[in-house]
């Protein structure tokens, strides 16, 4: 299997933790994505969307969208739960991270990361709603140790990815203690170094 992905983008590190974690064979093919990487005819023809992560399967099939890879490579493994309403509530953190944390969190991320802006330039909304999901997220997690109780799993591969460098966009971790102890545990789990 080949992943194709740039090594600074959340959504494309979600994939390589999860074949790390279930020892998933793969080869790693950076994409630089600021340089037109992802548009050429060759990457087009594997993925018409143009994104990173693409996964090409060793029998040549293609997956896009790094939440149903994920969900494709982890199937069959604790990483979702058996439970059937526990994997729809996995589900659900999963579609709510990509509609209403990943264009916030990540966005004010890729503003001063990939576009080089200071934290000042950023749109106050962006920061605004980053903060809502943050703090909908701080919630959740005072009353559980994962996002589907107590086993970890997807939901929070998925989160981890960009929360954990939520920072690097301008916004606060200091005034999250749950989500700085959720991130402590998620990084254990996954055997990756602390961020910061």
């Amino acid at each position: 299997m080949k992943i194709l992905g740039d090594s600074n983008s959340g959504n494309c590190l979600k994939v390589k933790w999860v074949c790390d974690k279930l020892a998933l064979p793969y080869t790693w093919v950076e994409i630089d994505t600021m340089k037109g990487g992802s548009r050429t005819a060759e990457f087009l023809k594997l993925n018409g969307w143009g994104q990173v992560p693409t996964v090409e399967l060793d029998d040549g099939r293609t997956l896009a969208q790094s939440n149903a890879i994920i969900r494709y490579l982890a199937r069959g493994s604790d990483l979702i739960p058996g439970d059937p309403y526990r994997a729809a509530q996995m589900d659900a953190w999963m579609f709510w991270e990509q509609n209403s944390h990943e264009p916030y969190v990540a966005v004010c991320r890729f503003q001063t990361v990939y576009l080089g802006k200071a934290v000042s330039e950023i749109d106050p909304n962006l920061l605004k709603r980053g903060y809502v999901a943050l703090d909908h997220l701080e919630r959740h997690l005072a009353g559980t140790q994962f996002l589907v109780g107590d086993a970890f799993s997807l939901a929070d591969v998925s989160l981890l990815a960009y929360t954990r460098v939520a920072e690097d966009g301008g916004l606060a971790l200091e005034r999250y203690p749950i989500i700085r102890r959720w991130i402590a545990d998620a990084e254990r789990v996954l055997g990756l170094p602390p961020v910061r």
